[in-house]
């Protein structure tokens, strides 16, 4: 027969379901630490001993890791979806450059057209309460935190499209920008005109997202890869230029 006994679920698969579509979801994240053990215990209303057991099968999973006297933590998963050796070709060669940026114009461009079209209204005040810190960070001299706050617009986009392969694909992408893997995001910041032209960029990304135009979202996207890529030829161009011309003034130097 195809019926079969119905079963009460353990405490402790409870709770770590709930943990897994929390990581699965994107809500902890890789490196995150779990709240200590009574208060995570007390916020989900179960004893101790159900956690603990319901730990231990997340860090079997490799989800978790668990350090001595520190606690429990989203385990880094996302290191593992480029190996060593991948990571290294893409940090050694301009084509792997060209292709991240093709991707992201790709995948980016679908995700704010289903960010305008499926996001929450929540979703949606997330993004512009991102953009509002990023207009804030702009009046800075130092653009770091701009930068920073550049990648958590981004994201903010991407998880409000809901599909959670797309989320930590990207994601698992945006932390090897974060390394430099591709480019330095930060010299892109360092100009004044640069930066004024990029926060022009996601104000008219969060203003079609915003507006709730699929279309109008994706086309903001696409002109701002655009502008990626052209400023990053231009400065490998600028970094040429001035490449050989320390090569011409050591060598009048030394005649």
């Amino acid at each position: 027969m195809p019926y079969q006994r119905i079963s009460a679920e353990k405490l402790s698969q409870s709770v770590s379901r709930q943990i897994e579509l929390l990581i699965l979801r994107g809500i902890l994240r890789p490196g995150e630490r779990l709240p200590a053990e009574r208060d995570l215990a007390e916020r989900l209303g179960v004893s101790r001993p159900s956690l603990r057991e319901a730990l231990e099968v997340l860090e079997a999973k490799g989800l978790l890791v668990t350090r001595p006297g520190a606690g429990a933590f989203v385990a880094e998963v996302l290191g593992n979806a480029f190996s060593p050796a991948l990571i290294e070709l893409f940090s050694s060669h301009d084509e792997a450059v060209e292709d991240y940026i093709a991707f992201r114009r790709d995948l980016e461009g679908l995700a704010a057209e289903r960010a305008a079209r499926v996001g929450s209204d929540t979703d949606l005040e997330v993004i512009a309460t991102i953009f509002a810190k990023m207009e804030a960070a702009h009046q800075k001299r130092d653009p770091s935190d701009e930068a920073a706050l550049d990648a958590q617009f981004h994201m903010s986009i991407i998880e409000a499209s809901h599909n959670v392969i797309m989320l930590h694909m990207m994601r698992s992408m945006f932390d090897l920008l974060r390394q430099g893997v591709f480019y330095n995001r930060q010299m892109m910041f360092r100009n004044r005109m640069t930066r004024d032209m990029l926060l022009d960029q996601h104000r008219a990304i969060n203003r079609a997202i915003q507006a709730r135009d699929p279309s109008g979202a994706r086309a903001a996207i696409g002109a701002h890869m655009d502008y990626v890529e052209e400023a990053l030829q231009e400065q490998a161009k600028s970094e040429r230029n001035e490449a050989i011309a320390r090569q011409r003034i050591e060598h009048e130097r030394n005649r």
